[in-house]
């Protein structure tokens, strides 16, 4: 018993750890500090190929990897060889089972779809969670984990790992401090899909043989029944309506980050899309997606719109007549970035994190005296988001982790309702605090999936 409450008392920390953590910049102090073995966070990773492998490798910084879970045999076994004391399992139902009371923190790197139903668990077990992006695959799903989080006072995380970057965080200073003025419009972009999707694909794939390393069911999980095919998995599932969230989903909790962090947004009132082969199946080759934000305290209403894909093999992109605000002699847009439109300035981020930025026109801003920092300083991408994020378990301090589930949970909601908006076909008119669309209320039913019988959020 004497053991448990010293866990405990540890796990939960004091405020002053996470103060003196930011204050350094760095890990420096929990770096310095001498842990035994019963003050080590014991971690589980679910999902741990693909993404989940350095989800895994990085967490393994920070605490002891005492699970791992996949519904594949090889990265599983891959995993088993860097850490030989972690037990194996392919259901996380089962891991949490037999092992619920041996874990305090959980990696979860799935496939979308299975993001939430992992996460749920794992935080009405109370342990602390860090989930890749997006947060989940549907929007009902968002709300709920944001919910459940704050119920359950875990210490949670998103894998954006783009907020972890100094840059990004330089950013939303700059735009927060109004030196680029009152911002009214943004503008999103991501050279996504670079997976197969509409219009190659609009029906099920035809059934192959599982492979002996692959258990379909588990992989399907909360998914509607089909057979196996490899265009499914193991990355293919990411332009399937079932398993994956498109370009929306893969790219814009990177990509519209900065500026949601920046200019405080929160739910849209509107949604509107324009996407091009829309089908029952997968996700378009095309959208334009435009949200409308309303005002926010002394913010102005925002227009933000997304550009995803190509049409006409061109790709969607933000008007010329902006780009040529924005980019120097010759240079050409890239292939992922943001632009903030303020009334003193533009600032102009050709990154998928926010990571850099330039305001512009430059001339104007030569010299320009940054703002007081208002943001602890990082800089470690993945490394740096686990570095908060257990910092936070240690502080028993949840905001320490920037992305937590209160800010992401958020992010991630708005995002996904540009899937809506293209499957619903008209625009939308949305009450967040309801979680329900005014104009529309048959639309509604998109905005969270039927679960397979034997799986619950």
């Amino acid at each position: 018993m004497s053991r448990r409450s010293s866990r405990r008392q540890f796990l939960k920390g004091t405020a002053a750890v996470g103060a003196g953590f930011f204050v350094n910049g760095s890990a420096a102090v929990l770096a310095e500090k001498k842990e035994g073995p019963s003050e080590r966070l014991r971690i589980a990773g679910i999902g741990v190929g693909g993404k989940g492998d350095s989800d895994v490798r990085d967490a393994a910084n920070f605490g002891d990897i005492v699970a791992l879970c996949d519904i594949d045999d090889n990265p599983l076994n891959k995993q088993a060889e860097r850490f030989p004391k972690a037990a194996k399992f392919h259901d996380f139902r089962e891991m949490f089972d037999k092992m619920g009371k041996d874990i305090d923190a959980v990696t979860v790197s799935t496939p979308d779809h299975m993001h939430a139903p992992a996460a749920a668990m794992a935080i009405r077990l109370k342990k602390h969670v860090y989930v890749q992006k997006p947060l989940t695959h549907d929007v009902f799903e968002a709300r709920r984990l944001r919910e459940l989080a704050k119920e359950f006072g875990v210490c949670s995380q998103m894998g954006n790992q783009g907020t972890a970057e100094n840059g990004l965080r330089e950013a939303v200073e700059i735009v927060r401090s109004g030196a680029i003025g009152k911002v009214t419009e943004v503008h999103v972009w991501t050279n996504r899909p670079i997976w197969p999707q509409a219009p190659q694909v609009e029906k099920e794939l035809p059934a192959t043989p599982v492979p002996n390393n692959v258990h379909w069911d588990l992989f399907l999980g909360t998914a509607p029944e089909r057979p196996y095919n490899p265009g499914y998995h193991p990355f293919k599932w990411r332009g399937w309506l079932d398993f994956g969230t498109g370009a929306l989903g893969d790219m814009a909790c990177h990509t519209a980050n900065m500026a949601f962090m920046a200019l405080k947004l929160g739910s849209p009132t509107s949604i509107v899309a324009e996407a091009t082969d829309v089908n029952p199946q997968t996700y378009p080759s095309s959208a334009r997606i435009v949200f409308q934000f309303p005002a926010r305290g002394e913010l102005a209403p925002v227009t933000f719109t997304w550009y995803e894909g190509k049409k006409d093999g061109k790709k969607v992109a933000p008007p010329e007549e902006l780009q040529a605000k924005v980019l120097r002699q010759g240079e050409k847009l890239v292939d992922s970035g943001s632009i903030l439109v303020g009334d003193k300035g533009i600032l102009f981020s050709p990154n998928d994190y926010g990571a850099s930025y330039r305001l512009c026109p430059e001339k104007e801003f030569a010299g320009l005296k940054k703002p007081e920092r208002t943001l602890p300083r990082n800089g470690k991408g993945d490394t740096g988001q686990k570095e908060e994020w257990v910092a936070a378990i240690k502080a028993g301090k949840p905001s320490l982790a920037l992305s937590n589930f209160d800010y992401a949970a958020m992010l991630t909601e708005t995002i996904l309702l540009g899937n809506v908006a293209i499957r619903a076909g008209k625009k939308l008119d949305f009450d967040g605090a309801r979680l329900a669309f005014t104009n529309a209320p048959e639309c509604n039913a998109l905005l969270r999936r039927e679960y397979r019988r034997g799986w619950t959020l």
